[in-house]
C-alpha cells in the first residue's frame, strides 16, 4: 500500500511533470538538462581547506520510470537556471532534499522548476554544500549557500526579467530545513563579505517549506538529518540554534507548510511545531 508520503509524492511529481516531460519519458527520451549554471562563489567557497570528498551524480532509478538522481559531497555550490519564455516578474529558488547526505536533482528540483518555470516564473535550483565533509562551518555550512545563492539571485533580477522583491524559497525536506533556516536566521553573519552581491538582502519574500525537517529534539527528529549536521551528541544550544522552530520572530516572511499527516520518513511534528511557532510571533502562515 501506498502511505500519505508516497501518495503525496507521487501527486507532486505527476502535476509537475508537463506533458511535453511526459512524452518524452514515455518515448525513452529523457529530457535533457539545463546548461544555465551560476556559480555561487567568485573563487573557492569558504572553509575547504581540508575537504577531500570528490563531488558525484547517483543514479537512483525510479519504478515509474522517471529519472531520479542525487549529488553528493558537493565541492562547487551552484544554482541552475530554468528561465521562462515569458517572465511573470517573480522568481523561486528550490532547495531540494536529501537527508543533508545528498542534493536530489530530479522530484524536487528540475521537475519542479520546469513545471514553475512554464508558467512564468525564474526558477533556481540550489545545489548546497553539505555539513558532513569537512566545511569550517559545520552545521552552517549549508546557510552559507542558501545565503549567498538568495543574495545572487536578487542581483541578477532587472537582467532577467523578474523583481528583487519577489523572491520565494521552497524547500522539500533536508531542504526544508536550508529553507526554514534561511527564512529565521537571514540575517545571520555565517560568513565574510565577499563582494557587492553580499551587500544584497538574503531575506527570502515567501517560503514554502515541503514536508520539512524543522526540530532537532529527539522526539520529532529526523535522525539521519540531525546527526550529518551536529553529530551524534549535540548539545542543548546546538539543538536551539539549529531547530527553525526555536528561532521564530516577528517579522518574519510568510510561510506555506505542506506535509502528509502520516508521513513515516519526517515526522508531521516537524511542520505543526513551525506552524505554532510562526502563530505565537503572528507570522502569516498557511
Amino acid at each position: 500500500m501506498l502511505d500519505r508520503r508516497g501518495a503525496l509524492g507521487s501527486l507532486i511529481v505527476g502535476l509537475l511533470a508537463s506533458v511535453p516531460a511526459r512524452r518524452a519519458h514515455a518515448e525513452g527520451a529523457p529530457l535533457s538538462d539545463p546548461t544555465e549554471v551560476l556559480p555561487l562563489w567568485p573563487a573557492a567557497p569558504p572553509g575547504g581547506e581540508v575537504v577531500t570528498a570528490v563531488e558525484a551524480i547517483l543514479e537512483r532509478g525510479d519504478p515509474a520510470g522517471l529519472r531520479d538522481r542525487a549529488m553528493t559531497h558537493i565541492r562547487n555550490p551552484r544554482l541552475v537556471v530554468f528561465r521562462p519564455k515569458v517572465p511573470n516578474g517573480a522568481a523561486v529558488m528550490l532547495i531540494p532534499g536529501g537527508g543533508y547526505e545528498r542534493v536530489v536533482l530530479d522530484k524536487e528540483g528540475y521537475e519542479t522548476a520546469r513545471w514553475l518555470s512554464e508558467r512564468g516564473y525564474t526558477c533556481f535550483v540550489l545545489f548546497y554544500r553539505l555539513p558532513g565533509d569537512g566545511w569550517r562551518a559545520g552545521p552552517d555550512t549549508p546557510l552559507q549557500d542558501a545565503q549567498r545563492a538568495i543574495r545572487l539571485v536578487r542581483s541578477r533580477a532587472s537582467a532577467m526579467g523578474f523583481k528583487p522583491d519577489r523572491v520565494a524559497i521552497m524547500g522539500f525536506s533536508a531542504g526544508g530545513h536550508v529553507a526554514a533556516s534561511l527564512t529565521t536566521r537571514s540575517a545571520a553573519a555565517v560568513y565574510e563579505r565577499v563582494d557587492a552581491v553580499d551587500d544584497l538582502p538574503a531575506r527570502p519574500d515567501l517560503s514554502a517549506l515541503i514536508y520539512p525537517v524543522i526540530s532537532l529534539d529527539p522526539a520529532i527528529m529526523h535522525a539521519g538529518s540531525r546527526r550529518q549536521l551536529l553529530g551524534q551528541n549535540p548539545t542543548p544550544e546546538q539543538i536551539a540554534l539549529y531547530s527553525p522552530d526555536r528561532q521564530v520572530a516577528a517579522g518574519l516572511p510568510p510561510v506555506f507548510l505542506l506535509h502528509a499527516a502520516d508521513d513515516p520518513a519526517v515526522p508531521v511534528q516537524n511542520s505543526l511545531t513551525m506552524f505554532t511557532a510562526l502563530k505565537a510571533r503572528a507570522v502569516p502562515t498557511e
